[in-house]
């Protein structure tokens, strides 16, 4: 199949904007709890429609008074928290337009943002970063950045004190000044590669794709439903899932720091979750690692391949009564153990960012948590297509969701339009035009739709290596095989314009330990040391030697180097949402790949 298309399931207004949503829920009679925050005792507590709607409304009658007119673009700079959400939904009340920088950026990457998009003031969380936002206007000259709010003090306080002589009708004139064709936030991609740019997403994007998200997925986000928020709100992914959340009653709970993680989840006890699938990698990772540490790794890897026999089966529309048997006495000594440890609720997640793979989803499913994956951009205001409860194929991303298409071009790129696709790029006319044809938007990922109209990523259109005998390689594959030991952090294939496929891997720290007691090596060995070490090695040879097993000898991966140091965030290395930023890593292992193949020359 060529193209597939969804109707749309929910007609909205023209009139409407992101503002409605807050509205409608505080209207109900149930005044649904749309966020919950841990208070200091420990305990999480609701904040109901009508509290988030009030004092909303008083944090947007403070941005009018400190003079943010209507169009205005205002920065939000901070961790994952309530707060974040509070502020984004009070700039749309005051007619303006919130701008997204992730807290881990540098000055010059704030200049840049608040510099192209004009922000005139900005919100963020503690006082490093508005040091960081001050020296970034200073630097850049950037006058028109008139007021920095602080969380962490007395910004959002100072900033209800100020909206004091605003009335409520002046709130409700800015609030219905956008309608779903205007811009509703400028989203900076992560640039992987040069400059981010600025992605206007629309009231209508949001709207839209939320009422038809949570049409098609009503067992997943209604009211009742909680979910705790850890991947950051700047992005546009965690953005999309808190407003769909909104529109559809369900509850956000959130933590800034992924290491209280485990202990939020099992204090919350959400009923779904979001991740991006390194998150998954990690979760059986570690699941895994603590059985083999515990004396427990073949019950772990017999109950990992019932898990995973049975969600095949499941799927396709039979399971053995053997395998049912077997399935629930796993269920009682494994499964039941680790949706404990998610805090034993969790009966679905969303996965998007980076394909998941298939025995990951089986898994998964077959323990108990249905991972729904699904599929998007920032350009696309995340989903373009998900799985659902009722309609799922693992290994897939699913089908588009109502009121987008998927149409697959003659060259394999996935072209898409719908509720779901941008309307450009901040004063970027050359780049918006470059991006679409015959009004689909070009997506520069490589995939292929079944009779179903499922859609299946097989790559992606830039990082497709072409070698130097002209074979092209899907990178992914091989990736994707070798990252799943609890061993290796990342795997970079390395190939294009060259004679052979090589790899860079690293390895992962917080499993290292493990895996020298286990093999009996010293437990101070470093992380550099444990990348030369024969016993390491032999053990990445072994992994190279099953990825290759799955393609033929021209995709094969020839030559390996363990890098001595993680691919990380903070090293550069990673974009906010963890996926490898390939050009930079190629730049900065130049001499290491340049090695490879000047010693097979040789």
């Amino acid at each position: 199949m060529r193209e597939y298309s969804v109707p749309a399931l929910v007609d909205i207004p023209r009139t409407s904007n992101t503002t409605d949503l807050v509205v409608k829920q505080a209207e109900k009679a149930s005044n649904p709890a749309l966020f919950a925050v841990k208070s200091a005792s420990g305990d999480w507590q609701d904040i109901r429609a009508t509290d988030f709607l009030a004092d909303v409304r008083v944090l947007a009658k403070g941005l009018i008074a400190s003079g943010v007119q209507a169009g205005d673009r205002v920065a939000i700079m901070a961790r994952t928290r309530y707060e974040w959400s509070l502020v984004d939904f009070a700039i749309w009340f005051a007619g303006g337009i919130p701008v997204p920088v992730y807290e881990t950026s540098s000055p010059a990457q704030v200049g840049w943002i608040l510099g192209d998009s004009g922000a005139v003031a900005a919100f963020v969380e503690s006082g490093r970063h508005e040091n960081i936002v001050r020296q970034a206007a200073s630097s850049e000259n950037l006058d028109q950045v008139a007021h920095v709010w602080q969380f962490d003090g007395n910004g959002l306080d100072e900033l209800r004190a100020a909206g004091a002589s605003i009335d409520d009708a002046a709130v409700e004139e800015r609030r219905r000044i956008a309608g779903l064709d205007d811009v509703a936030t400028l989203i900076y991609t992560s640039g992987t590669t040069g400059k981010p740019k600025g992605c206007e997403l629309t009231h209508g994007n949001f709207v839209e794709l939320s009422e038809n998200a949570a049409a098609a997925l009503p067992e997943v986000a209604h009211e009742g439903a909680q979910t705790i928020m850890f991947l950051p709100l700047a992005h546009v992914f965690a953005r999309f899932i808190s407003v769909l959340c909104v529109a559809s009653g369900a509850t956000v709970a959130h933590t800034p720091d992924v290491k209280n993680l485990l202990p939020d989840l099992q204090s919350y006890q959400p009923t779904f979750i979001l991740a991006v699938p390194r998150v998954f990698e990690k979760v059986y990772n570690n699941s895994m690692l603590k059985a083999e540490d515990g004396g427990k790794g073949k019950i772990f890897h017999a109950g990992a391949d019932i898990a995973i026999a049975w969600s095949k089966a499941d799927q396709a529309g039979k399971v053995p009564l053997m395998l049912k048997v077997k399935h629930a006495v796993f269920d009682r000594l494994l499964y039941s153990k680790i949706r404990a440890a998610m805090g034993g609720r969790v009966q679905h997640a969303v996965s998007g960012g980076a394909p998941l793979g298939d025995r990951l989803g089986h898994f998964f499913h077959g323990i108990g948590l249905m991972v729904l994956e699904g599929y998007g951009l920032t350009e696309t205001t995340a989903p373009i297509s998900v799985n659902t409860p009722k309609k799922i194929k693992i290994g897939s991303v699913g089908a588009p969701l109502p009121g987008n298409s998927v149409k697959i071009a003659d060259d394999g790129e996935i072209l898409t339009k719908g509720v779901c696709v941008l309307k450009g790029y901040f004063k970027r006319p050359d780049l918006t035009e470059e991006a679409f044809i015959d009004g689909w938007f070009r997506t520069g990922d490589v995939g292929e739709l079944d009779a179903d109209g499922f859609l299946k990523i097989t790559g992606r259109k830039k990082e497709i290596i072409v070698t130097a005998s002209g074979k092209n390689v899907i990178p992914a594959q091989l990736e994707d095989t070798i990252r799943a030991n609890a061993l290796v952090s990342q795997c970079v294939v390395v190939g294009d314009q060259r004679p052979f496929i090589s790899a860079l891997i690293t390895l992962d720290e917080e499993a290292l330990p493990g895996w020298l007691e286990r093999h009996q090596l010293p437990a101070g060995t470093t992380m550099a040391e444990a990348a030369g070490h024969p016993m390491v090695q032999t053990e990445i040879q072994d992994l190279v030697d099953h990825a290759n097993a799955s393609v033929s000898q021209a995709e094969a991966i020839k030559v390996f180097r363990i890098v001595e140091s993680d691919f990380t965030e903070s090293s550069g290395h990673l974009t906010p949402s963890l996926k490898i930023k390939r050009a930079q890593v190629l730049k900065d292992y130049s001499e290491l790949v340049e090695g490879i193949y000047l010693k097979a020359k040789s």
